[in-house]
């Protein structure tokens, strides 16, 4: 069975800070399953559910080193609710980003420890996702991700071409997944995936299945833990949950 992607990990100093500054912007609720862990999703929320990629944000000594490709865009309804969100962003400890985007209808900001992500301009194709419009991942080509990514979620490819691709979950709810092309950059990204399998005791099959479609196995350091961090065919780092 193709794994459930349940919450995107953000590694911070502080992640008490950062996990609230997360659930402040996008008006959810915020716990904590550890000492270091701060879990941030919608109110009432029973986890799984595709309707959200939920938010674990994960304290580390150094995350100036960690250097993933991915990062949050989210979505406005009007140009006046995108100035509005601005606005309340930079009020939350939120700052405006310079990374050469140009003259662009979208705003880069980065959190209160400098995690880059966008506040899109209103688009009708994310009228229904809820405040995280799509989880962007710089890669070189995106239709070869996008046949690993469907592959190993069950995500439904929406459109692909050369430059970009996008899925989503097939029950047509939550944000979408989108495969960026894009030249490696300085951009500042701390954010990966989190894949849950279902059962979880499937955990083993699944990455082996993973390994199959050309996963790779990666060491970030991670010591004797319960989840399994892989590599997509572009080496991008993702982890496949476990049982705590």
């Amino acid at each position: 069975m193709p794994l459930q992607l349940v919450q995107v990990n953000i590694k911070a100093r502080d992640d008490d800070a950062v996990g609230r500054f997360w659930a402040e912007a996008l008006g959810w609720a915020v716990s904590s399953e550890a000492p270091g862990v701060t879990n941030v999703e919608p109110a009432g929320f029973a986890w799984p559910d595709p309707s959200a990629v939920c938010i674990d944000v994960v304290a580390v000594p150094d995350p100036g080193s960690v250097h993933y490709r991915a990062h949050l865009d989210l979505a406005s309804t009007s140009l006046a609710h995108q100035a509005a969100l601005v606005a309340r962003f930079q009020g939350l400890g939120a700052t405006l980003a310079d990374i050469g985007q140009g003259d662009v209808p979208w705003v880069v900001m980065a959190d209160p420890e400098g995690n880059l992500f966008c506040v899109l301009e209103p688009r009708a194709l994310y009228a229904d996702t809820g405040p995280i419009a799509t989880i962007v991942v710089d890669c070189a080509d995106p239709r070869a991700l996008a046949a690993f990514w469907g592959q190993a979620t069950g995500w439904v490819v929406d459109e692909v071409t050369d430059d970009h691709a996008r899925l989503r979950a097939p029950e047509g709810v939550g944000p979408y997944l989108e495969l960026l092309r894009a030249p490696d950059a300085a951009a500042v990204h701390r954010i990966h995936l989190d894949l849950l399998p279902s059962p979880v005791e499937e955990q083993a099959a699944e990455v082996a299945r993973l390994r199959a479609l050309g996963a790779t196995d990666a060491d970030v350091g991670q010591g004797e833990v319960p989840w399994v961090c892989l590599a997509d065919p572009e080496g991008n780092e993702f982890c496949v949950l476990g049982r705590h």
